[in-house]
């Protein structure tokens, strides 16, 4: 599968992924993260449940706080 990661080319092995599973692969952690499948927002509840396919444009942000 071939899809865009935050702009960027990736390849992975499997044909589908869960955000979740893309999350645990590419190794982020961070708590507080909002993503994008194709332009539409994820909600957190529904990481487990939202399947990217071969050509999907994904987005992972960190959102950081501060002042």
């Amino acid at each position: 599968m071939n899809i865009i990661l935050n702009n960027r080319h990736e390849s992975f092995t499997k044909e589908r992924l869960t955000i979740t599973q893309l999350l645990v692969v590419k190794n982020y952690t961070f708590k507080m993260l909002v993503v994008k499948i194709n332009g539409k927002l994820v909600k957190k509840d529904a990481y487990d449940k939202s399947i990217i396919t071969d050509g999907d444009d994904v987005t992972v942000l960190h959102l950081v706080s501060g002042g």
